[in-house]
């Protein structure tokens, strides 16, 4: 992986990688025990220090607005753009409210303690070539907001490595919809500069715009299928901001 290429950086990473582990035990317990709110408890504990940790050891800062519009509690699905691999570093020190985990791509399974980790907080893995596995993969992460546990997607499905978002690709948000959860919109900005902009992690601002829930449950045929484009609206036009704000710091 291209993200640990370079040497001082891959060192840093390591290093932060090491403390992936130390709740794993306790998860496992109370998922085998099927003591849901423990399980969720305990991944909120390991999401929550180890993102603000990856941040600060690269001198990444981190501004969010818009906290004011999340839930207590969950669950609910999270839905931005995707701009580089620090998304999700950000999220994990963005999201402290409740537990959440990732739709993710199949080959950050593979990536040593990272892999596993992610896979232990309840993320689910999408295989783009094999659209069969990947709807068993929204499947099994629609019965995991079902118990209760809340999940990020990124729509775009790959990363845009810049300020300028991709489409989103459409039937993503059946995880949303299908279970009846709120969607929580979310703009991102700034996670490419620490990785894809130079091709090696450095330090970098990231912005985060957190907009108002938009509700799922009871919406009909017409209203479901508006939703992707109210919801891509609301995104790419946070991100547009976020880019302008950072274009007018910077000149």
């Amino acid at each position: 992986m291209k993200i640990f290429a370079n040497i001082p950086g891959a060192l840093k990473m390591l290093g932060c990688l090491r403390h992936l582990s130390e709740n794993k035990k306790v998860i496992e317990q109370a998922r085998a025990e099927g003591d849901f709110e423990t399980e969720r408890k305990w991944i909120l504990k390991s999401t929550s220090s180890w993102g603000p940790q990856v941040l600060e050891k690269f001198g990444s800062k981190l501004n969010v607005r818009g906290y004011e519009n999340l839930p207590d509690k969950g669950p609910v699905v999270l839905v931005g753009n995707h701009q580089g691999y620090a998304d999700i570093f950000a999220y994990c020190a963005a999201f402290r409210k409740f537990q959440f985990a990732f739709v993710a791509k199949e080959e950050l399974f593979k990536i040593p303690l990272y892999g596993k980790w992610i896979a232990r907080i309840r993320s689910v893995f999408i295989e783009r070539d094999d659209p069969k596995a990947s709807l068993k993969a929204i499947k099994e992460g629609i019965s995991y907001i079902e118990d209760g546990f809340s999940l990020a997607i990124f729509p775009e499905g790959t990363r845009s490595k810049g300020p300028v978002p991709g489409p989103f690709q459409k039937g993503a948000l059946k995880l949303a919809t299908k279970p009846g959860v709120p969607i929580i919109p979310v703009s991102l900005n700034g996670s490419y500069k620490m990785f894809e902009e130079k091709g090696y992690l450095t330090s970098a601002n990231i912005d985060i715009i957190i907009h108002e829930p938009i509700e799922t449950k009871g919406l009909s045929r017409q209203e479901e299928k508006a939703l992707s484009d109210k919801v891509e609206k609301t995104v790419t036009e946070g991100v547009r901001k976020l880019a302008e704000e950072d274009a007018q710091r910077r000149s």
